[in-house]
């Protein structure tokens, strides 16, 4: 892959992403239907949109494109947008999955207030429709295995056959359904399918199946049906019991609208919902498949769920991301009508620019190098004033204990520097943040190992906040913190969970494997912190300064005895001059 492959914008899978379908309104598409709609009093000036999801996994990045467009289309026409659980699977569904979704919702910043709906709701209608459809001539049971229907269907090139079933008569029909509601046979003896055409060329419209038998508990109606409506009947059924206008999904279902309008076409429903289709949300580094996720969690290549790795959005929320600036990335990537890939780093970009405007300032060692100031008096301690952050003037300053022996990052000295290394190294000079210009004098290093580990340098008294009165130059400024005064503490940096652009692409769970990123964390065990930040609460970010934007874990933090997350890096020159040294320039 080459570099300009992973530029903003560019897709991995070749060439650049459509642009948001934006008309001459100014408005996506999608809205643009929507201001259409209602200026045609289509729907009697009525916007009701729903987010759907099945409660099979977490929420994940991509689905949040979903909320914000389905709430925030409601929201922007005086409409309402409801939550519905598509739990028509009892499989793969759980309570767990149920409430995660919910509070993932109310996070982003949406309310669905009374409008909570399952389609199991609607089992029994759902029920009686299929009844209906049966009587009209328009389905039958069929009696194939699974593996025959399959065969039956045909492919792409050849049309499907008729099961020998299809031309059951209405009362044998009736009597199967009604005897496959009450139990009487195993799971896979009988399904209930549409009759529509098996000569057609969309194979969603050769006789889908409506229900299937499922001996299965359900976690809202327990043990009250054996029998399930497939997603694609159910979901259609339930937008029009609800009185949705505008059935908005993502563009795998675009062959499936034919199914959609047809099963509304066949049935005495309140309304006839308009499904559109817009493209779903790809990133660079990452999976949004529900059913990868999961093997990811149960193979225990991630911690859970809500793993500050993962692209869900309570993992999202754990490495400290804000619903805010989940919206707005949202908001940057548009709505567009055909799939493409977004690269990771306009997320990235757009929670480092909310940060940069209000996470407070602080100092953090995370690779400890010690130093000690020779002609700094022992006992001397200084209150010196430290910027809260210079992007907010009303934020205004701490104090941080300045002493004779100090903390650096080890990255901040070079015994032998490289050309372009601007920092510490023998005989040189830097400025620390907020306090004195210092000297390099004297390296200490273990005697067996030859690792530096001390450094002795003089101070300039006369530079205290950094300025020198003569004049002179300094090219460098580093952060340090008070040997006398740090506190200790894990900070965990977090990076891409996986070395391929484009792992969505990857089906066989071995080769996902093997492209799992062995760096997407490291844990740093003694890290040397402000002592201000030993009081840091659960939830809080701040910028480490020069290292990048970091999150006290609401999970692993207790009192006293916080662990950070780092949520983003910083983008600047000085991050950049350090990637070329790590790499020997």
């Amino acid at each position: 892959m080459k570099k300009s492959d992973l530029k903003p914008g560019n897709d991995p899978r070749g060439g650049p992403p459509e642009k948001p379908a934006v008309t001459g309104s100014g408005l996506d598409f999608i809205r643009e239907i929507v201001a259409r709609d209602l200026s045609t009093n289509k729907h009697g000036g009525r916007v009701c949109t729903r987010f759907p999801p099945e409660p099979n996994g977490y929420l994940h990045i991509g689905h949040a494109k979903s909320i914000c467009l389905n709430f925030g289309i409601a929201q922007e026409n005086g409409g309402v947008c409801h939550l519905r659980f598509d739990d028509t699977n009892p499989t793969k569904e759980e309570v767990e999955y149920v409430d995660s979704i919910m509070n993932d919702v109310r996070w982003l910043g949406f309310d669905w207030k009374d409008k909570l709906f399952y389609a199991s709701d609607y089992f029994e209608q759902l029920y009686d429709y299929g009844e209906d459809l049966i009587r009209a001539g328009k389905a039958y049971v069929c009696s194939l295995t699974a593996d025959q229907i399959r065969d039956f269907r045909g492919t792409l090139t050849e049309p499907g056959r008729n099961s020998p079933h299809r031309d059951r008569s209405v009362d044998e029909n009736l009597d199967l359904f009604r005897r496959m509601r009450s139990g009487e046979f195993p799971d896979g003896t009988h399904v209930l399918r549409a009759k529509i055409d098996m000569a057609s060329p969309n194979l969603n419209m050769r006789d889908p199946t409506l229900f299937r038998i499922r001996k299965v508990p359900h976690h809202r109606t327990k043990d009250t049906w054996c029998i399930y409506p497939m997603y694609d009947y159910a979901h259609c059924v339930s937008d029009a019991i609800e009185g949705i206008t505008h059935s908005i999904c993502t563009l795998e279902f675009e062959n499936h609208r034919p199914l959609y309008d047809w099963c509304l076409d066949q049935l005495n429903v309140p309304c006839h919902p308009q499904q559109i289709e817009f493209a779903r949300l790809n990133l660079t580094y990452t999976v949004m498949s529900k059913r990868k996720l999961l093997q990811l969690v149960q193979d225990r290549h991630v911690w859970g769920w809500d793993d500050p790795r993962m692209p869900t959005l309570a993992g999202l929320r754990r490495r400290g991301y804000t619903p805010e600036s989940i919206r707005r990335f949202c908001e940057k990537i548009g709505v567009a009508k055909n799939d493409s890939v977004i690269d990771i780093h306009i997320l990235e970009e757009t929670i480092r620019e909310e940060l940069n405007r209000h996470a407070p300032r602080v100092l953090a060692v995370l690779r400890p190098l010690k130093v000690v100031i020779d002609n700094y008096p022992e006992s001397q301690v200084e209150e010196l004033d430290a910027v809260n952050n210079p992007e907010d003037p009303s934020a205004g300053t701490r104090k941080v204990p300045f002493s004779r022996t100090i903390w650096i990052e080890q990255d901040d000295f070079r015994e032998d520097p490289p050309k372009q290394f601007f920092r510490l190294a023998p005989g040189r000079e830097v400025r620390l943040r907020y306090a004195y210009i210092i000297r390099c004098a004297e390296v200490v290093k273990d005697q067996e190992t030859g690792e530096i580990i001390e450094l002795h340098c003089t101070y300039d008294p006369a530079t205290r906040g950094g300025s020198a009165p003569d004049g002179r130059k300094v090219k460098a400024t580093i952060h340090w913190v008070s040997a006398d005064h740090a506190f200790e503490t894990d900070v965990r940096l977090l990076e891409h969970l996986f070395t391929t652009p484009d792992p969505g692409q990857i089906k066989d769970g071995a080769q996902m494997k093997e492209t799992l990123n062995p760096r997407s964390l490291e844990v740093l065990e003694g890290c040397k912190l402000e002592p201000g930040l030993k009081s840091a609460a659960p939830g809080t970010r701040f910028q480490f300064e020069r290292m990048g934007y970091f999150f006290v874990d609401p999970v692993d933090s207790k009192e006293g005895a916080p662990v950070f997350n780092r949520v983003v890096t910083l983008r600047d020159t000085w991050a950049k001059i350090e990637k070329s040294q790590k790499g020997g320039g």
